[in-house]
């Protein structure tokens, strides 16, 4: 069955907004894994706008003490500055169970598409090398509608995530039928060439279950946004829940 990771940024988001400790990441990740999340998912940016290196410490200790994955994502080809050590670096401190490679920079407000694997080839190979050293799982963003999806494989990488945006923009349109059938193809594609598929961005409990019914196998889902503004009206525990059952309904 697909595994959910819950992605806390939007938590850090809200605590960076006043200052302070509160909310507490830490306390909110152990509030979605006590309700069943499989794992905990973050993004840190090296403007440190969200999750901090210090968050990214804390939860792969906590995550460690309840035996489920943890989810770093990054961009690989970030430098270090004052407060980001790099996502190298991080890794190689935490030892998470995943490293998700995303092309994004300072001034997206969002990561909003996925790799250009021929023309990113030769940059992103040993990259993922030495995070695949590190005993992480390699898994690298990727656009739907792209060509070269199953280039990944050749590069070392063990997955890919799609990215879901368009999907996600699809279905609130009506569209939801031909989106899920270009997501389906590109599933196939990444599995025909020994990568698993992973899926995040802008899913959410409306979205989840025509997705995952449509797109076979796949392995994980990474959210944030939608389920944290879900939780606001609900309370975590009773979100957590409601994502565990739409995934269990589409399985």
């Amino acid at each position: 069955m697909t595994v959910l990771s819950v992605n806390v940024n939007k938590i850090a988001v809200l605590r960076n907004s006043r200052g302070g400790a509160e909310p507490d990441v830490v306390r909110a990740a152990r509030a979605c894994l006590d309700a069943g999340a499989h794992g905990i998912t973050v993004h840190p940016r090296p403007d440190a706008r969200h999750i901090r290196a210090d968050d990214v410490y804390a939860l792969a200790e906590l995550t460690r003490a309840y035996g489920v994955e943890f989810n770093i994502e990054g961009n690989p080809f970030a430098p270090p500055r004052e407060g980001y050590p790099g996502l190298l670096t991080l890794c190689e401190r935490t030892r998470p169970a995943q490293a998700t490679l995303v092309p994004d920079g300072d001034d997206q407000l969002t990561s909003d598409h996925g790799f250009d694997f021929i023309r990113d080839a030769e940059p992103l190979r040993p990259r993922i090398a030495e995070l695949r050293a590190l005993g992480c799982r390699v898994s690298v963003f990727a656009d739907a509608d792209r060509a070269g999806i199953e280039l990944a494989a050749a590069l070392g990488a063990d997955r890919v995530e799609l990215y879901t945006g368009p999907y996600a923009e699809a279905y609130a349109d009506g569209r939801a039928e031909s989106a899920v059938a270009a997501f389906a193809a590109a599933a196939r594609r990444a599995q025909a060439a020994g990568l698993g598929v992973n899926a995040g961005h802008d899913l959410s409990q409306a979205n989840l279950g025509a997705f995952l019914r449509g797109v076979p196998n796949v392995l994980e889902v990474s959210i944030g946004h939608a389920l944290i503004g879900e939780a606001l009206y609900a309370g975590l525990d009773a979100t957590v829940r409601g994502y565990l059952r739409v995934i269990a309904e589409a399985a």
